[in-house]
C-alpha cells in the first residue's frame, strides 16, 4: 500500500502515525453502503416538516419531542422560541433538517452524527461538542469551547467565536467568519479550523496535529504552534470549504497564514529537562 506521504493528502495535514499495539484503518465494503447508519436509526423525509414552541418546555422534553417526532418520519424540524435554553438538539444519532430559530444557551447540538442544523442566533459555551458528522451553521456569534473535541463534520459560526474554541479537536472542520479567543487550537489532534478574522493569545498551544488556518491577525502562538507555508493545495481546499459555510466574504487566500504543529511535543519524555523548557 503507497504510504501516506506520497499522497497530497499529506500537504495539507494529514499524516500516517504508528500506534504501538493498535491500528486506525478501518475497513470498508462497498457492498455495505446501506448499512452506514445506526441500528435504531429513523427512516425520515426531508419534505415532511413541523415545528415545536419550545417556550413553556424544559430541555428533556424538547429533546424527546424532537426524538418522536423523527420515528414519525419527519425529517425538518423547526424549534421555536428556544429561549437560549441549553442543552437542546443534543444526542441526535440521524439524518435530519433542525431549525433554530433564535440563540441556544450552553452544550447546544452536541454530540450528534448526521443532522443538518441551522441556527439563527447565538450560541453559548462547547456548542456541537463531540460532534460526529454532518453541519452546524450559526448565523451570530458562539462562546467559549466552540466545538470541543469534534470528530468529525463542519461547524460553522459566521460571527465571532470565544476562547478555546476547538480545543481537544480531533477531526471536522471549524470555520470562523469572525474573529477567535485565546487558546484556539488548544491541545488539537486533528481536523482543520479555518478563522477569517483575528485571533487572539496562544493559538494552537500544545498543538499535536492537524492545521488552523487565519485570515487577520495572530496576537501570539502556543507552545508546538508554527507557521508552514500555503500551498497550492490548501488555497484549492479554502474555496472549495467556504463555499460550504455559506460565508460571503471576499478573501485573498494566498496571504492567509497557515499554522501546524512542530511536533517537539510528540516525543516529550525523552527530551533533555533543557529542551522541554523549549517545547513548552
Amino acid at each position: 500500500m503507497a504510504s501516506v506521504k506520497e499522497h497530497k493528502s499529506h500537504d495539507m495535514g494529514l499524516h500516517q502515525e504508528v500506534l504501538t499495539g493498535r491500528t486506525q484503518q478501518v475497513f470498508f465494503n462497498p457492498e455495505e453502503s446501506e448499512n452506514f447508519l445506526y441500528n435504531d436509526a429513523y427512516d425520515v423525509d426531508f419534505n415532511k416538516r413541523t415545528s415545536i414552541d419550545v417556550e413553556k418546555l424544559n430541555c428533556i422534553e424538547v429533546n424527546s419531542k424532537i426524538k418522536d417526532l423523527m420515528k414519525q418520519g419527519y425529517g425538518t424540524i423547526v424549534l421555536k422560541n428556544p429561549g437560549a435554553k441549553h442543552s437542546l438538539g443534543v444526542g441526535i444519532l440521524n439524518k435530519l433538517n433542525l431549525i433554530i430559530e433564535g440563540s441556544l444557551g450552553y452544550f447546544g447540538v452536541g454530540s450528534i452524527d448526521g443532522p443538518v442544523v441551522r441556527i439563527s442566533g447565538r450560541v453559548g459555551w462547547s456548542c456541537a461538542e463531540n460532534m460526529m458528522a454532518g453541519k452546524v451553521v450559526i448565523e451570530k456569534n458562539a462562546g467559549s469551547c466552540f466545538g470541543a473535541a469534534i470528530r468529525g463534520g463542519d461547524l460553522i459560526c459566521k460571527g465571532s467565536v470565544g476562547a478555546r474554541s476547538g480545543i481537544d479537536m480531533k477531526g471536522g472542520t471549524i470555520m470562523i467568519g469572525g474573529n477567535a479567543g485565546a487558546f484556539t487550537g488548544f491541545m488539537m489532534q486533528r481536523g482543520r479550523i479555518v478563522i477569517l478574522g483575528d485571533v487572539g493569545p496562544n493559538l494552537g498551544d500544545s498543538l499535536y496535529d492537524g492545521t488552523i488556518f487565519v485570515g487577520g491577525k495572530i496576537e501570539s502562538l502556543g507552545a508546538d504552534a508554527v507557521e508552514a507555508e500555503m500551498t497550492d493545495l490548501d488555497v484549492d481546499w479554502l474555496k472549495r470549504k467556504l463555499k460550504v459555510a455559506e460565508i460571503d466574504k471576499k478573501i485573498n487566500f494566498s496571504k492567509m497564514t497557515k499554522i501546524v504543529s512542530g511536533k517537539k511535543l510528540w516525543n516529550y519524555d525523552n527530551l533533555e529537562p533543557t529542551e522541554r523548557k523549549g517545547a513548552i
